[in-house]
């Protein structure tokens, strides 16, 4: 499988500004200064290689939208927050005119941050186009409705031109979509949230994002890690820091780095994601951050088993498994 982030922001889309562009470029070309460069050639190697990349690029705007590429026709997205736009621009050029193809989304929660990117999702838009919504929320095809109805959208849910379908999950039961194996698990959060563990042909996606976790309750912890574990990729909630998270911030439904590290161990997990960035982060401050969950994780690694990598999602990252 393959996993395609498109959005990775918590809460609230944050766009860089001209100042942050600009201060980019004058570092860039501060460091590029004495290097000479005389060719494009020259100019992309000194990108690629020597510049750090909280200036060669960014961690991104967009609010939550995880692509999961399991070798088929059909699509899976993991929500569809304001990084679904850019998800169905770009697919809609790749696939071109005259593929249909099945748009299965599974909603964590239903959160605004979560969903606001659906009136803007081309394919809803397309006669012929199916989408199939998947949560385990009550509320949720009233939650997509209530987006699109007056004064929050000039168009109307039932205006939409492609077939939508709401399917209700049972959390305590497995499904499959498109060869995929998808179980859901409530976690710690305002509403109530779900995360998904995706399995195919020996290989895990773990998406589990907008949940708080209590390191003093065995039970909990123990659920955490058996659904998270032997994960090829856990893509965790790491809004915050660890003191964030147990003072002035406890109970606001996230979790931090540090929490995410010492679950990620215990389960076994090789590729430990951060994940729903911090909108006030920037560019160098999540650089910080994933500088500071990697040397956690190399202190705090068990001996005798496979150091965890780690990294944190940008808009435009891909992972193959």
């Amino acid at each position: 499988m393959q996993v395609r982030f498109w959005g990775t922001r918590g809460s609230i889309s944050a766009s860089l500004s001209a100042a942050d562009v600009r201060g980019k470029v004058r570092r860039a070309l501060q460091q590029a200064l004495a290097q000479g460069l005389t060719s494009a050639d020259d100019v992309d190697a000194f990108i690629d290689n020597e510049l750090a990349f909280a200036v060669a690029g960014t961690y991104g705007g967009n609010t939550s939208c995880v692509e999961i590429d399991a070798g088929g026709d059909d699509y899976i997205l993991c929500d569809v927050g304001t990084g679904v736009r850019e998800f169905a621009t770009r697919g809609l050029r790749k696939s071109g005119p005259g593929r249909d193809p099945v748009y299965n989304v599974f909603v964590s929660h239903v959160h605004w941050d979560h969903i606001m990117g659906f009136p803007f999702f081309i394919p809803a838009y397309i006669p012929g186009a199916k989408v199939r919504i998947h949560g385990c929320h009550e509320t949720l095809e009233q939650a997509f409705r209530t987006q699109h109805s007056d004064p929050n959208f000039p168009v109307q849910f039932d205006d939409l031109m492609s077939s939508i379908e709401f399917i209700q999950l049972d959390p305590d039961q497995a499904h499959s979509v498109c060869g995929v194996t998808v179980r859901a698990m409530k976690q710690r959060h305002a509403g109530d949230s779900f995360g998904y563990r995706f399995e195919k042909d020996g290989k895990v996606v773990v998406y589990a994002t907008d949940s708080e976790h209590d390191l003093g309750s065995t039970a909990e912890i123990d659920d955490l890690v058996g659904f998270f574990a032997d994960a090829d990729i856990l893509i965790f909630d790491a809004m915050y820091s660890l003191a964030e998270a147990v003072s002035l911030k406890e109970d606001w439904g996230h979790s931090s780095n540090m929490v995410g590290v010492e679950l990620a161990q215990r389960a076994g997990v090789k590729h430990f994601c951060l994940f729903h960035h911090e909108p006030l982060n920037d560019d160098d401050a999540m650089s910080e951050i994933v500088q500071e969950t990697r040397r956690f994780a190399e202190l705090s690694q068990p001996e005798d088993t496979v150091e965890l990598q780690v990294s944190a999602a940008y808009d435009g990252m891909e992972v193959v498994l």
